[in-house]
């Protein structure tokens, strides 16, 4: 029986990897930019009023990820927010192996398209060593998400941390495997 490889992994050993070691002229297949991990985090300011709204956002970035969330805790108090140390105050999930590789493929392909108005994602929230970070500031983008069972309108933030030593070859990484980043206007 064939071992199941996620599309966009089989897109990357076939087709991107031996492009960039092409791009960039890599004398080895090891210094090739790849994918390690996607993290997902969402911060509810919220929280601190009402105890119930981490228990849903857990439960909802459980559902878009496929993998179990965690909430996150408060690391100090700070009494001006009503915020106590260890209160939690937001949800996040790290996707690594096949499950990244289904997220990201279920985000560019299914996802990012059904964004009001969309027009690319932004080109210029990289971190200056190859990782890139994008928010989404509706969580009912993602087909996973049952529109009646949803009380509160949330965005997330989405860090894709990749091998890469510059910008410029995360950006290579990212663009073949299909991000869709805005089409810069050329003058004339």
């Amino acid at each position: 029986m064939e071992k199941y490889i996620p599309r966009l992994k089989k897109k990357y050993l076939d087709d991107v990897a031996p492009k960039l070691k092409e791009q960039f002229d890599y004398s080895s297949k090891m210094q090739i930019p790849r994918l390690q991990k996607i993290c997902i985090n969402r911060g509810l300011g919220m929280a601190t009023a009402d105890k119930k709204v981490v228990d849903v956002a857990v439960q909802e970035l459980s559902i878009i990820a496929g993998q179990k969330a965690v909430a996150t805790k408060a690391k100090k108090s700070i009494s001006n927010f009503k915020l106590r140390e260890f209160m939690p105050i937001g949800a996040r999930v790290t996707l690594r192996g096949e499950r990244m590789w289904e997220f990201l493929d279920r985000l560019v392909a299914v996802a990012l398209p059904r964004v009001r108005d969309f027009r690319g994602i932004n080109d210029k929230s990289f971190d200056g060593r190859g990782n890139y970070s994008m928010g989404i500031t509706e969580q009912i983008i993602f087909p996973e998400m049952e529109l009646d069972k949803i009380s509160r309108i949330n965005g997330m933030d989405i860090t894709f941390v990749t091998t890469a030593n510059t910008d410029k070859e995360a950006y290579s990484l990212l663009k073949e495997l299909g991000m869709p980043f805005k089409k810069v206007k050329t003058e004339e």
